[in-house]
């Protein structure tokens, strides 16, 4: 039995191996990965294979002739909280059941399940890994949590549910995160209600030629403009990191414009770009000399530089300043408390600042953390 798992495993191995053969090397760290846990068995519950750790279990691997699967949300008194890369990759599953208990569901978790037609991802969940669900050829259904989740690149990719996402709109957004925007053409213009872009979003998409995105974005992701070879020019005036192959192989890039307040550029983020750039800065000279970036990046080093000083930068929002006057005072309790009963003088200038519980609505649940904030200053 063992040596039959391994050999299915060693399969979907390979085939998942065939399916990253144009991804990018430089892949984000898996931040709930048991490496540094001691494992203290692999067991077997029916079709399921796992591990136990001291504090958690993990899914790693079923039985891969079994149609309809249902991951329990304890094993041994311990929560499942991961479901491990390649875990049902290539598997026969047609259906399959996940508990909310599950943090992270792994790279190729569910790759090429050509009979895997719909999932639900519990509210639990905070990140999908790299192509978890690529290629499963009759998925068309996918019902997400309404929170926002971290998706790395093409979890989606290859499905018959990405597909129908994108004649509806080139822009696939879940919960305020663009997970796909392949189909994006010409110059884009990123809308201002995305809040996020997922690593790879654009990956591949050779119908972009420029790009501009809201101030609301700050930073660009693993891969998400990976091998865009027309893509020449990219406004990003409000992003202050830059992660690795962000523009790796981005050819034709010649117009660059970057924040002042730019922290972090990664060492592989314009990897494989011998065009010559022109980069305008938004902020100093000295600023700049500040970023941590590579030194030896050949795209950076060779651009030809502007420094604009005279750029100002939208007043950072303050948590709860809804009167907008630069601080969180009682004078926004006052105009919070006049605003929910009405009160013709009260005029909130930003709501979004008063809107302490994240659930763009701004009510009496409200008001009650803001006098807990006020006190807790």
């Amino acid at each position: 039995m063992k040596s039959k798992r391994l050999a299915l495993r060693t399969a979907s191995f390979l085939a998942a191996a065939a399916l990253t053969a144009a991804l990018p090397l430089s892949l984000p760290e898996n931040k709930y990965a048991s490496v540094t846990m001691t494992a203290y068995a692999d067991e077997s519950l029916g079709d399921l294979y796992y591990t136990v750790y001291e504090d958690h279990v993990e899914i790693t691997g079923s039985n891969y002739q079994a149609a309809s699967i249902e991951i329990p949300s304890t094993i041994g008194g311990l929560p499942v909280t991961v479901i491990g890369d390649y875990a049902f990759n290539g598997s026969g599953i047609s259906s399959v059941t996940i508990p909310d208990s599950v943090k992270y569901i792994g790279s190729y978790a569910f790759a090429m399940c050509e009979n895997l037609k719909s999932v639900t991802i519990p509210d639990s969940v905070e990140h999908i890994d790299v192509q978890a669900f690529a290629m499963c050829s009759s998925l068309s259904e996918v019902n997400f949590p309404s929170h926002k989740i971290e998706m790395s690149s093409k979890v989606f990719d290859s499905t018959p549910w990405l597909t129908a996402q994108r004649r509806k709109d080139p822009y696939v957004v879940v919960n305020g995160t663009l997970i796909d925007a392949y189909d994006v053409k010409g110059d884009a213009v990123i809308p201002s209600d995305i809040k996020e872009i997922a690593a790879g979003a654009f990956e591949w998409n050779e119908n972009i030629t420029s790009v501009v995105l809201p101030s609301n974005i700050t930073k660009v992701n693993d891969s998400t403009f990976f091998n865009c070879s027309n893509l020449k020019s990219v406004d990003m005036k409000y992003v202050t990191e830059i992660d690795g192959m962000a523009f790796g192989g981005c050819e034709k890039l010649s117009e660059l414009k970057l924040s002042g307040k730019m922290v972090r550029i990664d060492f592989f983020a314009f990897s494989d770009i011998t065009s010559r750039a022109s980069i305008t800065v938004y902020g100093s000279k000295a600023e700049w000399d500040k970023v941590d970036k590579p030194d030896e990046d050949e795209f950076l080093n060779n651009a030809s530089y502007t420094f604009d000083e005279s750029f100002v930068y939208p007043q950072d929002e303050v948590l709860g300043d809804v009167n907008k006057d630069g601080e969180f005072n009682t004078a926004d309790l006052v105009m919070l408390s006049k605003w929910i009963v009405r009160n013709p003088e009260a005029e909130i200038k930003d709501w979004k600042a008063g809107d302490f519980n994240k659930d763009e609505v701004l009510d009496v649940y409200d008001l009650v953390l803001m006098r807990k904030a006020l006190i807790s200053k």
